[in-house]
């Protein structure tokens, strides 16, 4: 479910969306608090190279263009831990896989900050890592022997999940934080 395209066109359908994402999410923080009411989708369009026709093909508003950075992160770290070696213990691989992810390299505060603050934004992050959840649960049954569709690992996956989002929060929200990746570790240790 989160694996890579193998084929060429699905390759540059993804290196497009996450281009449109990455304009959008720079264009956003590049305008402030008040993005929302003065990044224009053929603003977003224009600053990723791509139509605004093409915009919409990829994304329906500009919450979720300006989201899909984080969206993507969260979309991948089922194929983070998948990748984590069989020996490692689960709790290693979680906390591996998800610093992985979200922590290298260090985040960009100013847009997760947006992305974090922006009320309008908050709805879409959440979907994100609510969608996220599902290839997370299934790379952890794998990885635990256990039945696809578990209740177990539906939970933990939810609980990982709420732990980056919880993390993400305390480190905007501490003056002179450590490390993202400290931080995380520290919320998935309260979880798993």
């Amino acid at each position: 479910m989160d694996e890579e395209p193998r084929d060429m066109r699905s390759r540059n359908k993804l290196a497009v969306r996450e281009a449109i994402g990455e304009a959008a999410l720079r264009l956003a923080v590049e305008q402030g608090p008040g993005a929302l009411k003065v990044v224009r989708v053929a603003d977003i369009a224009s600053a990723a190279g791509v139509a605004p026709r093409t915009y919409n093909n990829y994304f329906s508003s500009r919450e979720e263009a300006i989201c899909a950075v984080h969206a993507g992160q969260a979309r991948r770290l089922g194929k983070a831990l998948r990748a984590r070696p069989a020996g490692e213990s689960f709790v290693d691989a979680v906390v591996a896989a998800v610093v992985e992810t979200f922590a290298t390299p260090e985040p960009d505060r100013a847009g997760l900050a947006m992305i974090m603050r922006t009320p309008e934004l908050q709805g879409e992050a959440l979907k994100a890592f609510t969608m996220a959840e599902e290839p997370l649960a299934e790379a952890i049954a794998e990885r635990t022997g256990v039945t696809a569709g578990d209740l177990t690992c539906q939970v933990r996956a939810a609980a990982i999940a709420g732990a980056v989002r919880v993390a993400g929060r305390h480190w905007l929200d501490t003056t002179s934080p450590p490390p993202f990746a400290t931080v995380l570790r520290a919320a998935l240790k309260s979880v798993l």
